[in-house]
């Protein structure tokens, strides 16, 4: 069985496809289904045998489909047509949303090759309720509408831009998807921690750090302390230097408030001390698997006490109560005496201290 690699955008993630009867070579054009519906792309990957021991999916969680066929000249003025399009529907959108007042930045519009769906990619701070924006922009495309709300990496790969190497985005020419980078790289590479020389336009860490990570750590060992850093201590992030207000044993991650007043959340392995001696290392955490079981001290032996000399008990005095009442005999409330009541001002009141001394 054959497969050849097909890319839908540029810069898009690569998607594996079974070559139809037809003969497909590297940098064709061709028609292909997603879930999206049909999409124009280039075969970027060769045809070439799969592996036994490989399970590639044309999606995640979609088998694998076959190609549609190859484009034609008419599938690429198809393909003009709507890329003018888009740009109508971006004006479009920018109205709408300036009417409903949402607080949303429009990115991009994306049409797919039928036109069976129009996704409109925005960012936001906050969750935004669109509901409203959604039914207006069905009701003048006639047709399926998807708004979706992406990240800071995402806004710069469909937007592009030049990099502070003079170049192009990594992310916006050749990078199917993003790796994961640490600030532990360029602490690797002896570079500065300042994060203005070592983020990107987004913002975020620039993704060549981890072009040369492997070469500088190539013949030294593979670093798996991780530190877990104390509440209070001073440290430093890709956003900058701070301090730790938090720290989440079961995430694994802790809350910094950096000297600009901003807070952020950052995973151990992100983080940086700037004393070494404000960080533990996992190591020297307790750690209860390997604590040896504990072993039952045998109880000592207790020495009989000498019994005690035998004290008699001293008789209750039940006198008070047989003088008055008789165990057997049971006695009804009709049978008791009335209580005289006792006469009230006759009683000689106490003289005075002073006057009873004389």
């Amino acid at each position: 069985m054959q497969i050849l690699g097909v890319r839908i955008k540029k810069a898009g993630r690569i998607l594996y496809f079974e070559p139809n009867e037809e003969e497909i070579s590297k940098g064709d054009a061709v028609i292909v289904e997603t879930s999206r519906g049909l999409e124009f792309g280039r075969v970027v990957v060769g045809a070439r045998e799969l592996l036994a021991e490989e399970n590639i999916e044309s999606e995640p969680g979609v088998p694998l489909k076959k190609v549609y066929r190859k484009a034609t000249p008419e599938d690429f003025e198809m393909l003009e047509r709507n890329r003018e399009d888009e740009k109508i529907a971006f004006d479009i959108c920018l109205k709408k949303i300036a009417e409903h007042g949402l607080p949303m930045k429009l990115i991009n519009v994306e049409y797919t090759f039928d036109v069976n769906k129009i996704i409109f990619f925005f960012t936001a701070d906050g969750r935004v309720d669109f509901r409203e924006l959604v039914r207006d922009l069905a009701a003048i495309f006639r047709t399926r509408i998807e708004l979706r709300q992406v990240g800071v990496r995402d806004e710069a790969k469909l937007l592009g831009g030049m990099g502070g190497c003079g170049r192009p985005l990594c992310c916006a020419t050749f990078l199917g998807e993003f790796i994961p980078v640490s600030i532990r790289m360029a602490k690797d590479q002896n570079l500065s921690l300042n994060p203005t020389k070592i983020s990107g336009v987004c913002g975020r860490l620039m993704c060549c750090l981890k072009y040369e990570n492997d070469l500088y750590c190539e013949n030294c060992p593979k670093q798996t302390i991780i530190f877990k850093p104390r509440v209070g201590s001073r440290v430093v992030v890709a956003e900058g230097e701070g301090k730790v207000v938090a720290v989440s044993f079961s995430r694994r991650n802790a809350t910094i408030l950096l000297d600009t007043s901003k807070t952020v959340v950052a995973g151990w392995e992100d983080i940086l001390p700037v004393n070494a001696e404000d960080f533990e290392t996992l190591e020297e955490l307790p750690k209860v698997e390997d604590e040896p079981p504990e072993v039952e001290k045998p109880k000592p032996i207790e020495e009989p006490k000498p019994e005690k000399p035998y004290r008699h008990e001293r008789p209750r005095r039940v006198d008070a109560f047989n003088r008055r009442y008789s165990r057997n005999e049971k006695f009804e409330p009709e049978n008791r005496p009335e209580r005289q009541p006792k006469p009230r001002g006759d009683k000689n009141r106490r003289q005075n201290r002073r006057d009873y001394r004389k």
